[in-house]
């Protein structure tokens, strides 16, 4: 059995299509198609359906995916066994949303890169739902989400705490230092929010719609580093997590507003597939950030 057909395999079962497995992998379609037939006849069953250009797995066909993760991760963790003594290196991809890889390229890529010149890194933001999404066709090694909290079989929470959040304001605003505030006293101010639907905008909006509420915003960009700016500046709110705003806040910039009847539970997760083979340079990036970036 050749290792190669097993890695067609896995990205025709991930993807769907013979046609985008051979787009990914830089072959003809004619040559995934004999990779996956020989696959099947040396295994002797039927991995996929085919019918009207529409390929579905087999009952055999999904018990072959674990198993192909696994060899392959094996032949993987074996490669790198024969280079022990060598330097730390490796490509990792890694997908978060905008405000966290701002802060993460800002405060340490310098000083991982400096540790750990020879494993290279590529940041990608992306919403939620596309992460997971990412995680499960294996476009992502690692991602690092600010949601409500997650939980699926098939992935490995390697570091998660609860992210403490705030409505945050110009340090002139009428509401600077008021005690015990209402969501509804502010509910009709100008706001600027991150993208409608996605992170923890997704999670405010669900949480406001409990109570039949609804913030419009005037602005909605996923550059928080913008919308601070912005508050700080005039008479605007928004809502952000306190990574993004401490220091705007010591520096007298921009105020937290004591918000007594909004109860918004966000959380920051760093996950991985569990199928994900754990090389030396995603779990050396995976440690480092569970040191610089986790409480």
């Amino acid at each position: 059995m050749e290792l190669r057909n097993l890695i067609t395999f896995i990205h025709v079962a991930e993807l769907g299509s013979f046609t985008k497995a051979a787009e990914l992998l830089g072959y003809s379609q004619s040559t995934i198609s004999f990779q996956i037939k020989q696959l099947e006849d040396e295994l002797g069953c039927l991995l996929f359906e085919r019918i009207n250009h529409t390929i579905t797995l087999t009952e055999k066909g999904r018990e072959l995916v674990s198993y192909a993760h696994r060899i392959c991760a094996l032949t993987d963790e074996f490669k790198e066994s024969l280079e022990e003594e060598k330097a730390c290196s490796g490509h990792i991809h890694i997908v978060t949303p905008d405000s966290l890889c701002d802060e993460m390229i800002r405060g340490n890529y310098i000083d991982f890169h400096n540790k750990y010149p020879s494993v290279s890194v590529k940041f990608t933001t992306a919403d939620t739902a596309v992460m997971f999404d990412m995680l499960d066709h294996n476009e992502a090694d690692v991602i690092i989400t600010l949601d409500s909290h997650s939980y699926h079989k098939d992935y490995v929470i390697a570091k998660e705490e609860p992210l403490s959040m705030h409505f945050v304001a110009n340090v002139k605003s009428k509401f600077a230092g008021v005690k015990q505030l209402s969501i509804h006293d502010i509910i009709n101010e100008p706001f600027i929010l991150t993208e409608y639907g996605q992170g923890y905008r997704r999670v405010l909006d669900k949480e406001l719609a409990k109570k039949s509420l609804e913030i419009t915003p005037i602005l909605e960009i996923g550059r928080t580093d913008m919308i601070t700016s912005l508050i700080a500046q005039d008479n605007l709110y928004s809502f952000l997590p306190d990574f993004v705003t401490k220091e705007m806040v010591e520096s007298g910039k921009l105020c937290y507003l004591d918000i007594c009847d909004m109860d918004v539970e966000i959380w920051k997760q760093l996950i991985y597939h569990k199928n994900k083979w754990m090389s030396k340079a995603l779990k050396t990036l995976i440690d480092y950030i569970i040191e610089k970036n986790f409480s």
